[in-house]
């Protein structure tokens, strides 16, 4: 009888508790995201394989609630959106739809590409938030500029491919031959955003290949010595993303991968010099806490 009267004033409770801290969440946040950042993981206790996957787990089930939520809101501006993107052929009214189920799925494809554009952010303060339980204060607090920077990289991608790739592939190919270009809105949209989103996550890579050195699996060394291999990768990963045959549009996808590779080499030079200096200091507060000399 005791629980049951207990249950029933927690239920009773709960709303005032709810708003309770409501109120309080914003003084108390910036404290605990603090102390959370100034926190150094705990030694002791050791995750297994199952608790890491377990977080992972739990860690990207939120991303896909965000990305979710972020096509949700999408929704509302999709139809001004898809009439922005077909500027290059002149509007909509220039494409076709076939298909009995096109339109809903050209649709439904651009507001799901600006879903994921809107969520990049979240994306990347979900994979930092499951990293960052075993990095240390100092880690915690320099690895929270990769979720601007992962923003800022995406979101260039997307503006190359739409400012300067599709201005350029578009004539090309409809100017090809004499032949009449009615495109459909299915191949259209397919490929204007295709080419977005595997451009923008190729814009990532100066990032990977920052955190990669950072944390030891790469050495700039290596990325140098490797560079024709790399080409060639870029290259197949270019045919595969680009929709087409021809070796223009394969050339205007390749051109700012290579570049974004190079480019990558100079940042794994960064993170290796910054990762040797904190070894340094580790080091040194290691021999202090010991009594030893320093220096």
């Amino acid at each position: 009888m005791r629980k049951f009267f207990r249950g029933l004033w927690r239920a009773l409770m709960f709303p005032f508790v709810l708003l309770y801290k409501l109120i309080l969440f914003p003084f108390q946040a910036p404290a605990r995201v603090w102390a959370y950042l100034n926190t150094d993981p705990d030694e002791t206790s050791e995750k297994t394989l199952i608790d890491h996957v377990e977080d992972f787990r739990t860690h990207l089930l939120w991303i896909l609630v965000i990305i979710a939520i972020a096509v949700g809101v999408s929704f509302y501006f999709t139809i001004p959106l898809m009439k922005y993107l077909a500027i290059p052929v002149g509007g909509l009214t220039k494409l076709q739809a076939i298909e009995v189920t096109e339109e809903i799925g050209v649709y439904m494809r651009v507001a799901l590409t600006s879903g994921l554009t809107i969520s990049i952010p979240f994306i990347a303060f979900g994979f930092w938030r499951f990293a960052a339980t075993g990095l240390k204060a100092r880690e915690k607090k320099f690895s929270l500029l990769a979720i601007p920077v992962a923003t800022i990289l995406f979101v260039g991608g997307v503006w190359t491919t739409h400012s300067l790739l599709i201005p350029a592939a578009l004539p090309f190919l409809g100017g090809f031959t004499e032949i009449a270009q009615v495109w459909t809105a299915k191949e259209y949209f397919g490929f204007i955003t295709g080419l977005m989103l595997w451009i923008g996550i190729f814009f990532e890579s100066p990032l990977v290949i920052f955190a990669l050195t950072y944390v030891g699996v790469i050495q700039p060394k290596v990325l140098v010595e490797q560079w024709r291999l790399a080409i060639v990768i870029i290259a197949i990963l270019a045919a595969a993303v680009t929709p087409t045959i021809d070796p223009v549009n394969m050339g205007l996808v390749m051109l700012p991968m290579t570049l974004l590779y190079f480019f990558s080499i100079l940042l794994s030079y960064f993170a290796a010099a910054l990762r040797g200096r904190g070894a340094r200091e580790a080091e040194n507060v290691e021999e202090f806490g010991a009594g030893k000399p320093v220096g």
